[in-house]
């Protein structure tokens, strides 16, 4: 049985729709499902104000801007994480301090965080792994008290909450990913949510170009021009048609992740009783979205032997995250507070299983056995 590592969703208008945007004789964004899916993500995160971009990448460097980050400015945020959590800010000029994560979650661990705080820091940027929050009352906290901007990366992380509050509604700003890797896909693209109502207005302008073309739409000038920076942050109107048939079944999809995920860990759960490994952890009162999935080993020498055995038996199981603070652009652009043990261990040792909305009983009976004849058990 071959199985893919990721299968992204087609749920069924997603053709239907992108005929219609067609038919609309609307192709460049910012038109009739632009504005669908801006209202949808809105009722998902709570978000003060949402738009669409080309990708999480774009969104990150939109909030980089947005939070007036500039030259000699610092960034705390994980090591464990995406290339582009650490870009959009040195793009700015900024320095990335990168800080260790908790061994629970894999997430921002908030003492490493205040630690690391200088009198350079301008923002934190959270990164919910695997769709399961960081701790961000505890974050939300430090910035209050040390005047600091909050950027959620919430690439991993829609339809996830704590104690209710959807994930990308506690930061100044948040950002989505839908690349075909996600829950929610439109091949690319992504979405800038924003909380701090003083930023509304500026976002349109970057999102636009650095031209004030949305309130001229509005009617609130009789003209528009180039008033400030920005760039080609929008996406077209065929891939907000793709994504807006996406977001009308995004619970479903969820759903159909979460039973999956289930699955993994009531049959593994032996092998965690056994101390041949270890599965992932949620806090009381976090709901996540069933994103990922990985199993945590004793020893990076059984992380290859697993994932050989898995190529083996045609299986697309995968390592994750090589740490941001020991790449080589990492190591010239970013710099490390403290001791980041817990990145380099969990880099070490983890594996993450095949997951996607329309894996089968059976393939995930597969993945289990495979990985269960390891030790015999």
């Amino acid at each position: 049985m071959k199985i893919r590592f990721n299968d992204p969703p087609i749920v069924g208008n997603e053709l239907r729709y992108i005929e219609q945007a067609i038919k609309n004789g609307r192709l460049s964004g910012n038109g009739y499902f632009t504005g669908r899916c801006h209202a949808e993500l809105k009722k998902i995160t709570s978000a003060g104000k949402v738009l669409l971009t080309t990708s999480c990448t774009g969104a990150l460097e939109m909030a980089a801007i947005l939070a007036g980050i500039g030259q000699g400015d610092e960034v705390i945020m994980p090591s464990y994480t995406f290339v582009s959590t650490a870009n959009a800010f040195v793009l700015r000029g900024a320095t990335p301090v990168f800080v260790d994560i908790d061994e629970a979650t894999f997430n921002l661990n908030p003492v490493n965080v205040e630690k690391a705080i200088t009198g350079k820091t301008k923002a934190i940027v959270p990164v919910h792994y695997a769709g399961v929050g960081c701790d961000m009352k505890a974050i939300n906290r430090l910035a209050g008290q040390y005047n600091l901007k909050v950027i959620e990366d919430a690439a991993q992380a829609i339809m996830s909450d704590i104690d209710g509050q959807p994930l990308g509604s506690f930061g100044d700003m948040a950002t989505l990913s839908f690349h075909e890797t996600k829950n929610v896909v439109s091949g690319e693209g992504g979405a800038l949510l924003i909380n701090d109502e003083a930023l509304f207005d500026r976002s349109e302008i970057l999102w636009e170009k650095g031209t004030n073309r949305s309130q001229f739409f509005r009617g609130q000038v009789d003209k528009y021009t180039w008033v400030d920076i920005g760039s080609s942050f929008l996406p077209s109107e065929l891939q907000a048609a793709f994504l807006f048939a996406q977001l009308e079944k995004a619970d479903e999809i969820t759903q159909k992740r979460l039973f999956a995920w289930l699955q993994y860990q009531q049959q593994l759960t032996p092998l965690e009783q056994a101390g041949k490994l270890r599965l992932p952890i949620i806090p009381e009162g976090y709901k996540h979205n069933a994103h990922i999935f990985y199993v945590l080993l004793n020893t990076k020498e059984e992380q290859k032997k697993v994932l050989k055995v898995m190529a083996d038996a045609e299986i697309n199981a995968v390592f994750h995250y090589q740490p941001l603070h020991s790449a080589l652009a990492g190591r010239v652009y970013g710099k490390t507070h403290g001791s980041l043990s817990v990145t380099d261990d969990i880099s070490e040792r983890l594996v993450r299983l095949p997951l996607f909305s329309d894996i089968t009983n059976a393939q995930v009976d597969y993945v289990c056995s495979t990985l269960t004849k390891l030790w015999d058990i």
